[in-house]
């Protein structure tokens, strides 16, 4: 009993003497205005929900300031602010507005905002089903879909078919002008994930190589092995009489390559992008792909990767069985 409450004595004065140590200060308190152009009702999720994380505006509960959590909390709101601060939404362009939300909601419909560790211990930041209700009908009324012809319809159903056969292939692609070469098989790999691109009217769907999908299958994700190779096709948006989407005019393919030495300079990965049915090569100098990384910075912490695979393990035991 005694060596017990000496062990007792022992952690508290541990915990005490932890509380000397903070992490590096950051603006908790700065007033970050509702978002200009938004309706109340969205205002009011987002602010609950998200702006201690993304924005300027950081209410911090007495157990946020205690150590060694304030470490872990401090973390969240820099990382997040990073990623996305809607206290600069105000300043924006109204395509930067759009994209914000699309990007906003498809994190959540993935489930990874608000991050789970975070939503654990603050109950406040979790999204119920009509609360997601709400900011989908938002974002969807951002960028409003009509009804294609027949005449559309009929024309792109003929091109994706095309596609599909391999019809669209070309006997001679040139390489990026960073030096990547095109990879015309990818159409036969798995698709692991798909995007509705509801802000610009497209959809695209995404596929994995063989070392891709046993990365996947064996949660090998983070970083990516090397060898895994994504091809990330791009599609106008048709939308039918009944409302259901269909592919329509093929736009573009997008390869990320994983080779951490090879293509050390950038990140650890190989970009390249093929617009249209010519597969014309995107960019005019080698080091165009700057700008790819750029755009995939938000995923550092992800090995720069967007793409959260629809392949769940059973899936793919299944598909095996079969």
């Amino acid at each position: 009993m005694k060596n017990k409450n000496i062990f007792v004595l022992v952690l508290f004065g541990i915990f005490i003497g932890l509380q000397f140590f903070s992490p590096e200060k950051i603006d908790h308190g700065t007033n970050t205005p509702n978002l200009m152009n938004v309706p109340q009702d969205v205002n009011t999720i987002l602010r609950t929900s998200c702006f201690d994380c993304h924005s300027s505006e950081t209410h911090l509960r007495w157990y946020d300031k205690i150590t060694p959590a304030n470490f872990l909390v401090n973390s969240h709101i820099k990382e997040g602010r990073e990623a996305l601060d809607f206290s600069k939404w105000n300043t924006w362009p109204k395509a930067q507005r759009i994209s914000t939300m699309y990007y906003s909601m498809n994190k959540i419909l993935s489930g990874e905002m608000p991050i789970p560790s975070y939503s654990a211990v603050h109950s406040s930041a979790k999204l119920d089903d009509k609360q997601i209700e709400i900011l989908k009908k938002y974002v969807l009324s951002l960028s409003p879909r009509k009804p294609a012809e027949n005449l559309q319809l009929q024309s792109a159903e003929q091109q994706y078919n095309l596609w599909i056969k391999g019809e669209l292939k070309k006997s001679a692609v040139k390489p990026s002008p960073n030096g990547l070469n095109y990879i015309p098989d990818y159409r036969n790999w798995k698709a692991v994930s798909t995007t509705d691109r509801f802000d610009n009217g497209t959809m695209r769907i995404i596929f994995g190589n063989d070392i891709a999908v046993k990365a996947i299958r064996n949660k090998n994700t983070n970083p990516w092995p090397d060898g895994t190779v994504f091809a990330k096709t791009a599609w106008k948006q048709l939308i039918k009489q009944d409302g259901s989407i269909s592919t329509g005019e093929f736009l573009q393919v997008e390869f990320m390559v994983k080779d951490a030495e090879k293509y050390k300079k950038t990140k650890g990965w190989g970009w390249g992008r093929w617009k249209g049915n010519d597969l014309k090569p995107y960019g005019e100098t080698h080091d165009f792909d700057n700008e790819c990384i750029e755009c995939h910075k938000p995923m550092t912490n992800r090995d720069y990767v967007f793409t959260s695979p629809l392949y769940l393990i059973s899936q793919l035991t299944k598909i095996k069985k079969q």
